[in-house]
């Protein structure tokens, strides 16, 4: 019933919109996944925006940071030098009898942020703020709670991006949601006013910057900006652009402040000159005297302070909610421009900036579609949120999906997916949608397809050679996709399992038809003479290059599991194309590789590496017990925490155990033995440091029989998208209180005050590896889905899961009845066809004919054992 419940609550929430007008729509309730307390606020910024569109980010103290919104990142731009002058809202509170009182809607300082040489180390810190906050999230929904002793109002600061799977353009909308809750807590009538102050900052990416005489460091870029106040369809406020800033520059754009209160609107286009400060005191005196703002006369030396507000009389004990929205175009992206070795990379553009004229477009776009789009993003995060999943894997997969609205994603005008790796504070991180690194995610094929299937694309028809080499960066403009001539063994193994893993989701056979012929090159690559597999017996034994940024010299079992895997696939791809020779050549392989797998490779706990000499190395002809010089930046005998990788891609896409299911298990074990540290204090690390002190997490890799010399680069490291990998290793061998306690380790890092809840780092910010959080949710719910066979699977464990196939997502509930299970399948968006269904035990139920299950519909049905 509660699976039906979710989709009769959007369609009752439709009516209303369309009975009351969009006119006086506001938010409505919002869940809660996650509570940060008082002290956990510090690091807290949630980023609001768009895949592809760039973001800014709502703090946890209610203020707005991060201003990622110009094609690059930005951590840490307010948009001007630190200090009073950065975007903000305020709240101007006035009794029927007695003194107004103007705040900033923040919350209160951190005492570490005291310190600084002109006591202003932080944005507004000269302003009046509430004095207690706490921040409520349940992504892509943030909400700040404020109150204060000495005012008669609290505010809940709610702010959003629609998010909805299977629905990528409307989960790629420039546009920053904030709406200011506002309860009267007092006895008598208020009159209140909520502004928001920008100054137009168009040009000022903060890339480019001077320092003044005080030694801070001054954005540049552009002069006399211009405001202008419009009002159109429903919505009014004001709309920023420059003439100064050349149309050719990445910062060249236009913002929109704008809110769809139909009363009580005020604005000012411009303040005073910033002398001394004095732009901000003007404003401020302004908004204090009675919250309303007055505009200026334009004088030459006007400050382009851009300033919105809204009054509402509030009686006592009642709430009255103030909705602004935030929206950008910045067309001009320039390829990856943030690499170091190629400066003058070209223009690309931006998909997003095609399908809007400008920032006043996107509102007068989107507002129409906002109650619609908010509630279909509702619709998908309560049914995660109620489905029966721990609620750390909850968090980790949906606080995780922040990364495909960072400045790690983007996508150029024919709609590709481009990706960083992830992003430092002004520039990318490794470029070129990296193979080895976004093999791990599940999360965009499994919420949109269309977008996963685009980097499929760029991979096999563009970044591939005549040879079957792939380049695992892609250069852009995509005519030159293949001037990165390196391959990598990972990397190009894992882009024929994704292939597959598309294929089968999209049902649609066309799709493998048209790109068998690449496909088939870029696996029969690992058979060239001197290549990875050069004398094909099914194991990798060449160089190889890998996600650890080395080159590994012989068998190991992080390739060669990538490459038992897509030999599986690649059977049943040729099967599917009826290459009965190459479907032979494939299970012949990977019978053989695995059983030398598990003969050669296990050692009793885990698989190690055999490693070769690449001076005297054989490609063709190797002796495996022949005397060897060992090369720098290898793994050995080391315990390597995702050396099952591929293992956990062939458990998602059901094609069963790569090698020997009890040395699969062990393994697991091991990792968890000699890998999970309880506490980081007493360990040593020559590199980065993503756990520090007495956190507790996995390394990259244990030496139970010994260290070499000069292990690969990263071995004393720890980063989730590894440890996630692991984990979900444990959650399929049913390690499930290994694997628990692994993920609660990460989670407990990313607490808010430490660290960001929604951006776990690696070589980066927002990284993509930690997208690799979404097979969390496969793994525990067993979920498979082939749109070619029409089967679905899940497991037998009652309970409710949601499900998603990157085109259709719903719920499934799972009771026992009888030695039978009843099963009842929601389709909340899209459409599923279904022809068996089968649980994880093995029991199935074949209907009588296909079954196409639309948006809105539930099935039930019983499943006998």
């Amino acid at each position: 019933m509660k699976n039906r419940f979710f989709f009769y609550s959007l369609i009752t929430c439709l009516l209303f919109i369309s009975q009351t007008g969009l006119a006086q729509w506001q938010p409505s309730p919002w869940p809660v996944l996650k509570h940060y307390d008082k002290d956990h606020l510090r690091n807290i910024a949630l980023p609001l925006g768009g895949i592809g569109t760039g973001t800014v980010s709502l703090g946890g103290r209610g203020e707005l940071r991060d201003w990622e919104i110009m094609n690059k990142p930005a951590k840490g731009f307010s948009t001007v030098t630190i200090g009073n002058n950065a975007p903000f809202f305020a709240i101007n509170v006035r009794p029927a009898n007695g003194k107004s009182m103007t705040k900033a809607l923040l919350g209160p300082l951190d005492p570490a942020e005291f310190q600084h040489y002109e006591g202003r180390p932080v944005n507004q810190h000269g302003f009046p703020r509430f004095t207690d906050a706490t921040f409520d999230a349940a992504y892509p929904f943030g909400q700040v709670n404020l109150s204060d002793k000495h005012m008669p109002v609290t505010v809940k600061v709610k702010g959003f991006n629609p998010f909805i799977p299977g629905d990528a353009d409307n989960s790629g909308i420039p546009i920053a949601v904030l709406a200011y809750d506002v309860t009267n807590t007092s006895q008598e009538p208020l009159t209140v006013s909520v502004c928001g102050s920008i100054r137009n900052f168009v040009g000022k990416d903060g890339s480019k910057s001077i320092k003044d005489w005080k030694g801070d460091y001054i954005p540049i870029g552009a002069k006399k900006n211009i405001n202008t106040y419009r009002s159109d369809k429903g919505v009014q406020g004001i709309f920023m652009y420059s003439d100064s800033v050349s149309r050719q520059d990445a910062a060249w754009g236009t913002i929109a402040l704008t809110t769809n209160s139909p009363t009580g609107v005020s604005y000012r286009t411009s303040s005073r000159s910033n002398d001394w400060e004095n732009a901000m005191l003007d404003f401020w005196d302004d908004f204090s005297a009675d919250g309303i703002l007055t505009e200026k006369g334009k004088l030459i030396d006007d400050d382009p302070l851009a300033s919105l507000a809204v009054q509402k009389t509030i009686a006592p004990g009642q709430n009255q909610t103030f909705t602004f929205f935030i929206t950008w175009n910045f067309p001009n992206r320039m390829a990856w421009a943030s690499f170091t070795t190629k400066p003058d990379q070209p223009a690309v553009g931006n998909y997003y900036s095609a399908q809007y004229a400008d920032a006043w477009d996107v509102i007068v776009k989107t507002f129409p579609r906002l109650p619609a789009l908010e509630q279909k993003t509702l619709l998908f995060v309560n049914a995660l949120l109620r489905s029966d999943y721990p609620e750390v894997i909850k968090e980790a997969a949906l606080f995780n999906l922040a990364t495909l609205r960072s400045q790690t994603v983007f996508r150029i005008p024919s709609g590709h997916l481009m990706g960083w790796e992830g992003v430092f504070d002004e520039f990318g991180s490794c470029f070129g949608s990296c193979t080895h690194v976004w093999n791990y995610e599940q999360a965009t094929a499994f919420l949109f397809s269309d977008l996963s299937q685009s980097m499929r694309d760029i991979e096999f028809n563009y970044a591939t050679n005549e040879t079957g080499k792939m380049s695992f960066r892609v250069m852009l403009p995509l005519a030159k996709a293949q001037e990165w001539t390196n391959a990598a063994a990972d990397g190009q193994m894992g882009t024929i399992l994704k292939f597959y893993r598309d294929w089968q989701l999209s049902g649609n056979p066309e799709f493998l038809k048209k790109n068998w012929p690449q496909v088939k090159k870029v696996l029969s690559y690992a058979w060239i003479k001197g290549g990875w597999d050069g004398n094909q017996d099914g194991v990798m034994e060449g160089r190889q290059h890998n996600t650890m940024d080395v080159d590994y010299y012989g068998p190991n079992p992080q390739m060669g599991f990538w490459y038992l895997g897509v030999l599986k696939a690649a059977r049943e791809m040729a099967t599917a194309m009826n290459d009965a020779e190459l479907a032979q050549k494939c299970d012949v392989l990977a019978k053989k590789g695995s059983a030398w797998m598990d003969q050669n490779l296990f050692n009793g706990e885990y698989y190690e590496h055999k490693i070769t000499d690449p001076a005297t190395f054989d490609f063709l002809n190797w002796e495996r017990d022949s005397t060897v010089k060992v090369p720098d930046y290898q793994l050995g005998k080391g315990c390597l925490v995702d050396q099952l990788v591929g293992q956990m891609m062939a458990h998602m896409l059901g094609l069963g155990y790569l090698a020997n299911r009890e040395h699969i298990q062990t393994t697991l074990q091991s990792i968890m033995k000699y890998n999970y540290l309880d506490t980081f204090a007493d360990h040593f690390n020559n590199m980065r440091s993503y756990v520090l002190g007495d956190e507790a997490g996995l390394l990259m890799a244990s030496w139970p029989k010994g260290r070499l010399k000069v292990p690969f680069p990263y071995f004393a490291e720890s980063m989730t998208g590894f440890e996630y990998c692991a984990a979900v290793g444990m959650l399929y061998e049913g390690q499930t209180d290994n694997a628990i306690k692994c993920l609660t380790a990460i989670r407990n890092r990313f607490d808010g005050r430490k660290r960001n809840p929604f951006n776990e780092p690696e070589c980066g910010y927002h990284y993509a590896r930690s997208m690799t959080s979404w097979n969390t949710l496969l793994a525990w719910s067993r979920f498979q889905y082939s749109g070619i066979t029409e089967t679905m699977t899940i497991t037998s464990k009652p309970g409710t899961y949601f499900w998603s196939n990157g085109s259709a997502w719903g719920t499934c509930s799972v009771s026992q009845a009888q030695g039978n299970a009843n099963v009842s399948l929601t389709v909340l968006s899209g459409h599923v066809k279904l022809r068996r269904f089968t649980l994880q035990d093995g029991a199935n139920h074949a209907f009588a004919k296909q079954q196409e299950i639309a948006e809105g519909k539930t099935i039930d049905f019983v499943v006998k054992k």
